[in-house]
């Protein structure tokens, strides 16, 4: 392993010597010099001038919007190389951690607020199903993904429940050229597989989208090196397979009129137990219809429809046994108007039907969401921009309403200068599973829904600075949460009469701060060297915390990428990176045995990491790309593996092919 590391470093290091002598004869090769300056140069103007449409459910340029919003374009996707939405966030973001609870179920955590605080969309539809009251990160793949746009702190305003922690809404591609065809592979570590396949079409007034992914990884064990407190670890890691299609199509009716629909399938795969594989199935689906009005007036409908299906296949019997769905439908209605001056009214309202079946359920449950908001963007001149929105949401589940407003305020005193301030209530009302769960979790604890829980609510406050020089990028943030009704499992405990059996119930907690703040630079030089850098200050302040499944936010976490690109003529280029991220130590309050809490609680120290890599990629006439990668550069493994411990089991390697078919010529 280190012989073969030392190799690899050696290759990108005479690629290094290679490319810097290239540069000292680059009088003889000006016009590729002087093309590749301007490219860089358009590529940075794109960025300011990029379209984004969470902030403000609207379109608006990303340099203009109010509400500070945070891209994950189409270049960061490419130089990730990530297999799937929880590969790249918590590769490109800072203050984003993925943790584990029993079964490998995966928790996300972002600048405090867990994953069912955080509203995940795509193309602005809501998904179903969950893992540890998170969606299927899984699910999620990178193949037809133009861009990730990714608000935080409170957007109840705009999406309702679930976004009191923020929204990260997942932009998938739109054909923009005749056609397209792009195919990748990817071989890794423990048998890891990646194929994907993307083929889009515009002709005349139809264009269509395909994509397809298949993934696979296998089993593998983890061996701590070293004595331990933590009552949770870890050691075995357990691969799948997964698969993934998807198509869609729209249809230019007349200009002002457009048209489309999609469908989607996925499946995966875990062999915890041989005999009797776990199955996750999704199947989605919609239809969409925008029409201009007039030259000022917008309008959009449409239908939406997801269902995520849990299950276990019996091989001696051929039966495939159904143990969990969850369906939900919505519908959208969106008008919006622009006025003369430039301000822009937005008005509209959804329903949803949401409906639970599981194992952990007495019996299959459902509910009806119905909310309507209201959003006005104010250019009030042509420094100063506001905008504000309210909305009204009513859940049938215990005949729950709840009225949130926002407001937020931008100011650019130079095309450099951006100031943004915000503020906005948040709420998340319980969930079905919250509210009416029943199960035995593996032995330890009887856990139970509790009808009578309160919704959350939140007060959000932040403030953010940034400033453009020569190239330079700075963002700075801050942001302050203030959390009433925290949902969460409280202490176990016995019922009276029996001593037998331990229950866990759901229960609102205390009040809850979250603080912290934020500050990004980026920077990319003519030469082809770039580079970004992230991090993130996160405290938690709960009242009456108890020990829970979700590990607490770590206070620190940084990011950086840099990278060198550069195109040495029309046959070959050549793009080297190296990105790595640092989570500081945290201390935990645990039950020092899950089976027995008279035995109390102790506090368990998890260390500080930090995870570096190295990505080679060598670009080949323009359709053949081929990529080396090595993962946990300088070989680091936990001394026993946690549940917020990387699952590593030391340096790896990866190697790739993509192939843009569409550009042969």
């Amino acid at each position: 392993m280190t012989r073969l590391l030392s190799h690899t470093l050696r290759i990108f290091s005479v690629l290094l010597l290679l490319t810097a002598a290239e540069h000292v004869h680059a009088n003889a090769n000006l016009t590729e010099a002087q093309l590749d300056s301007i490219e860089r140069a358009c590529e940075r103007v794109s960025e300011m001038e990029t379209v984004v449409v969470t902030g403000t459910r609207t379109p608006k340029l990303l340099k203009e919007t109010p509400i500070l919003t945070r891209v994950l374009s189409a270049d960061d996707i490419r130089k990730a190389d990530a297999t799937n939405i929880q590969d790249l966030l918590q590769a490109e973001m800072p203050g984003v951690e993925f943790t584990y609870a029993m079964n490998q179920q995966v928790n996300m955590n972002i600048s405090g607020f867990s994953g069912q605080s955080v509203l995940i969309l795509v193309d602005g539809e809501p998904l179903a199903g969950e893992t540890l009251d998170n969606i299927d990160f899984t699910r999620i793949a990178m193949t037809d993904v133009e861009r990730i746009e990714i608000v935080k702190g409170a957007a109840s305003a705009l999406y309702g429940s679930s976004a009191i922690g923020g929204v990260i809404n997942i932009i998938t591609k739109r054909p923009k050229d005749p056609w397209t065809l792009h195919l990748d592979g990817r071989y890794g570590h423990h048998n890891e597989q990646r194929y994907n396949v993307y083929h889009d079409l515009r002709q005349g007034i139809y264009s269509h989208s395909i994509a397809f992914s298949r993934t696979s990884s296998d089993n593998y064990s983890l061996s701590d090196r070293d004595s331990h407190a933590a009552t949770r670890t870890v050691s075995q890691v357990y691969g799948d397979r997964t698969w993934m299609a998807k198509y869609g199509a729209t249809v230019d009716v007349k200009p002002s009129l457009k048209l489309s629909a999609r469908l989607g399938y996925f499946r995966r795969t875990v062999e915890r137990t041989p005999d009797t594989p776990e199955r996750y199935h999704d199947y989605t689906g919609g239809i969409r219809g925008a029409w201009d009005i007039t030259s000022r007036d917008h309008m959009e409908l449409s239908y939406s429809f997801d269902q995520y299906d849990k299950s276990k296949y019996q091989h001696l019997a051929s039966l495939d046994i159904r143990d969990y769905s969850n369906v939900k439908n919505s519908t959208r209605l969106l008008y919006s108007h622009n006025f003369s001056r430039g301000d822009v009214l937005t008005v509209g309202a959804d329903y949803l039907y949401d409906y639970l079946m599981s194992n952990n359920l007495a019996a299959p449950v459902h509910q009806q969401n119905f909310d309507a908001f209201a959003q006005y963007d104010w250019k009030v001149t042509s420094e100063w921009g506001i905008v504000s929105a309210v909305r009204y949401d009513y859940f049938s589940e215990g005949s729950l309403s709840r009225v949130t407003p926002k407001v937020s305020a931008c100011w650019r005193s130079t095309p450099r200068c951006t100031m943004r301030l915000s503020y906005g209530m948040g709420f998340r009302a319980p969930t079905l599973k919250e509210l009416y769960n029943d199960f035995d979790m593996a032995g330890i604890w009887i856990v139970e829904g509790n009808k009578n829980l309160r919704p959350e609510s939140s007060h959000n406050i932040s403030l953010s600075g940034e400033y453009l020089a020569h190239g330079w990028d700075f963002i700075i943030a801050g942001f302050y949460n203030r959390i009433y009704n925290h949902i969460t499992t409280g202490v176990p405990y016995y019922k009276p009469g029996d001593t037998r059996q331990l229950y866990l119930t759901y229960i609102n907690l205390g009040d809850m701060n979250v603080y912290g703040a934020e500050v990004t630079v980026t920077k990319r030089w003519d030469c082809g060297l770039g580079m970004k850098l992230g991090y993130t200050y996160t405290h938690e302040d709960v009242s009456g915390r108890s020990a829970t499944p979700y590990m607490p936010a770590r206070a620190h976490s940084f990011t950086m990428r840099t990278d060198w690109d550069r195109q040495f003529n029309r046959t070959w280029g050549l793009n080297v990176a190296l990105s790595g991220k640092t989570f500081s130590a945290i201390d935990n309050l645990e039950y020092t045995n899950l089976y027995d809490i008279s035995a109390g609680t102790h506090p368990v120290h998890y260390p500080a990491y930090s995870m570096w890599k190295i990505q080679a990629s060598v670009r080949l006439r323009q359709w053949c790309q081929i990529r080396a990668n090595v993962d946990n550069l300088f070989n680091y493994r936990p001394d026993y593996y946690y549940y917020n411990a990387p699952l590593t089991t030391g340096t790896s390697f990866l190697v790739g092919l993509s192939l843009d078919i569409d550009k042969i010529k």
